[in-house]
């Protein structure tokens, strides 16, 4: 499959192409695909990001997942689950 690519390139990037073409001898397309095999090579695709520790630990709480109470607060900042407590104190 072969496939053509346009590019404008800017002074500096044009001005590099032709120094490459002249020292190494080769076309503007050789330079082009040699440059996209070396950028694939030097940028590996990411690796999936694995969960570490899912499942591994023991809480000691039986019903973590499923009650309410162990989740008050959650999410909260500092400030207000003092807020929070502090109501619940006064009732």
């Amino acid at each position: 499959m072969k496939t053509s690519v346009q590019a404008r390139l800017d002074e500096e990037s044009a001005a590099a192409l032709e120094t490459l073409e002249r020292r190494l001898g080769l076309t503007s397309s050789q330079i082009v695909r040699t440059s996209l095999r070396l950028m694939v090579e030097h940028y590996p695709a990411p690796q999936k990001k694995k969960f570490l520790g899912i499942g591994e630990f023991d809480s000691g709480i039986g019903d973590l997942a499923t009650n309410k109470k162990h989740m008050q607060g959650f999410g909260l900042t500092r400030l207000q689950r003092l807020k929070l407590k502090e109501a619940e104190d006064d009732r």
